[in-house]
């Protein structure tokens, strides 16, 4: 008889049941100083930069507008411009901290497009690695993920606010 392996991820049951935040959760999130609780690595007044919740790999971040926008049309090209600097820094850190081989970028604009959160843009980025896809997925419908985010937070945060200063420079 085979033996099914089962693995644990007790923080998605407030997902999978609905009883995550009501609203937001970007403006949410942003409301505070930087903190692993809210996932908010560095903010400026008009960008953040955030750990994603439910990563597809290590270091997922998602590069984030303050302002509650869901178009890119409706951002001031400040904001834009801002939002660019800081998937250049990532791509570094990411690269510097994870040692990984290249990166998925991306914005689903819509929910049509695959937005969970359809009424806040967002940028994602996705450290990858050369082989970093395995029967994992296929057979087993299952992502490993090693790092808990709260480690994720904790090698990445100090980074980022070093950063900051650099941002258009």
């Amino acid at each position: 008889m085979k033996h099914k392996e089962i693995k644990f991820a007790p923080w998605r049951l407030k997902y999978l049941q609905g009883e995550g935040l009501k609203g937001c959760f970007i403006c949410q999130a942003l409301q505070y100083d930087p903190h692993p609780d809210n996932l908010v690595l560095v903010k400026s007044n008009l960008t953040a930069v955030m750990l994603n919740r439910y990563p597809y790999n290590n270091g997922h971040i998602m590069i984030v507008p303050s302002a509650h926008v869901s178009k890119l049309q409706s951002l001031e090209l400040s904001v834009l411009s801002e939002m660019a600097a800081w998937m250049r820094i990532s791509e570094k850190i990411l690269e510097q901290t994870y040692r990984c081989d290249g990166f998925n970028i991306g914005m689903n604009i819509g929910s049509a497009a695959g937005a969970g959160l359809d009424s806040h843009l967002h940028i994602h980025l996705v450290p990858r690695w050369k082989g970093d896809t395995n029967f994992m997925g296929t057979v087993a419908d299952t992502r490993v993920i090693p790092e808990d985010l709260s480690s994720t937070w904790s090698r990445l945060a100090d980074q980022f606010a070093n950063r900051k200063e650099h941002l258009l420079s």
